[in-house]
């Protein structure tokens, strides 16, 4: 017989239903064969395991759009192992991720070897996006159909735009005919070429070379005359800038096939955290004004921002302690994207079961993904968490390989107690 797990005494949240109530939900051969309010309210019968919740919240796994594995080619910055061990300590139990890796993922051979090795150190779920141009570089099309036949749950060029008009009206018309999904990096190259950080008052007196808010929407303007032009399926990766985000949505209210997502360090912080020329804080694209960070938080609760992403860039000590010109952009957030997320609902901004379609149902969907619900017959990926838990990040617990995040010491409220992936617990909160 398959092994039975009640879980009792939860606050159920199913953001894809609408569920906010106390009740239990049963797994089964790893998949959900029961759950509502009325479950075991007279007891769990003998022979199912019983897991009491005490209250906590018991919702969909996470579905994490946007991370770099650095395997293949930067298994000293991070492995599918170490990041899928830090997915599973921060609720996450599926993850996407980008293919700039060495060799990057615009082959089938690539795709395959990543799903490989997810399955090897079963733990959460990896899926592979496939990369637009072959070796990012921007000019010809890989293999779409193929690539996506292998398993590549989209198409991007991950940190690079791209950049040619002509090459990417191709791919968007490729991509429609194949029902996929082209997701780009919304910075205009040449404006953000040599760019340290946000182009402004303190770039200025950092002397340091920035990025104007424009490359965003600039890119998005064209991209979007090229959405209507094709009809294709398009989304914008980590969008950062009020102009931006005023694109996108007046392209949602054309009726354009557009979406987007942000990361947790475009809402948590603005362009104060690089003064002092902190590496750390470098990311791409880069951190903004306070008016942008307002901007997006309005964006995320008004729905114009579909999707909340960790942006997971792991990079070793080499890489960013460098002058900031220099140092690689971006930083770890597996393990911080629940409770930095969480942050929105504390003070306010969003309820909370439309905070958690934008990191379960919602983000799944635009991948196509069965995932990100509790529904009889789903998969059994669930996160269940202490709401109200006050905690603070400490670097030195991660378990990702690197450990470059500008939130150690900040306090959160909100931590994962239970990460379980088809019914496996894969992370349980020590004692």
């Amino acid at each position: 017989m398959s092994r039975r797990v009640a879980y009792v005494n939860a606050r159920l949240l199913d953001p894809a239903s609408g569920l906010d109530a106390v009740g239990a939900l049963l797994v089964e051969g790893g998949r959900i064969a029961d759950v509502g309010p009325d479950l075991f309210r007279d007891g769990v019968p003998e022979g199912i395991e019983r897991v009491d919740c005490e209250g906590a919240c018991l919702a969909p796994g996470l579905v994490d759009l946007r991370v770099q594995l650095r395997e293949p080619g930067e298994e000293h910055k991070e492995t599918i192992d170490t990041a899928s061990r830090a997915a599973a300590a921060g609720g996450v139990t599926a993850m996407a991720c980008l293919p700039n890796t060495d060799p990057p993922v615009d082959d089938v051979a690539v795709v395959e070897f990543i799903a490989r090795r997810a399955r090897e150190v079963k733990l959460v779920k990896v899926f592979a996006y496939g990369s637009v141009t072959r070796g990012l570089r921007g000019e010809q099309l890989t293999e779409i159909g193929l690539l996506k036949e292998a398993g590549a749950v989209g198409f991007t060029d991950g940190l690079k735009a791209v950049a040619d008009a002509r090459v990417m009206r191709r791919a968007l018309a490729y991509a429609r005919g194949l029902g996929a999904l082209i997701i780009q990096h919304p910075e205009e190259p040449s404006l953000a070429r040599n760019g340290a950080m946000n182009e402004g008052e303190l770039s200025m007196r950092l002397g340091l070379t920035g990025i104007p808010p424009a490359a965003e929407a600039i890119m998005l303007e064209r991209d979007m005359r090229l959405v209507a032009l094709t009809g294709a399926r398009y989304h914008a990766a980590h969008v950062s800038t009020a102009e931006g985000i005023e694109v996108i949505r007046a392209a949602k209210q054309r009726g354009l096939p557009v979406t987007c997502d942000t990361a947790p360090h475009y809402f948590a912080l603005n362009e104060q955290a690089v003064d002092g020329y902190r590496t750390f804080a470098k990311v791409s694209p880069p951190l903004r004004s306070e008016d942008d960070r307002l901007a997006v938080v309005e964006a995320i609760a008004d729905g114009t921002i579909d999707a909340i992403a960790s942006d997971h860039a792991p990079h070793d000590q080499e890489s960013k302690r460098l002058p900031l010109a220099q140092a690689e952009p971006g930083i770890v957030g597996l393990e911080t994207l629940l409770p930095l997320s969480l942050e929105l609902y504390h003070e306010g901004r969003i309820g909370i079961l439309d905070l958690l379609a934008k990191l379960t149902c919602r983000p799944a969907d635009l991948l196509a993904l069965p995932l990100g619900r509790l529904a009889k017959g789903a998969a059994a990926d669930l996160v269940l968490f202490d709401l109200e838990k006050s905690w603070q990040i400490e670097v030195e617990r991660l378990r990702s390989k690197s450990k470059n995040t500008l939130f150690d010491r900040r306090h959160v409220r909100g931590e994962v107690v239970r990460t379980i992936v088809d019914g496996r617990t894969v992370y349980c909160r020590e004692a």
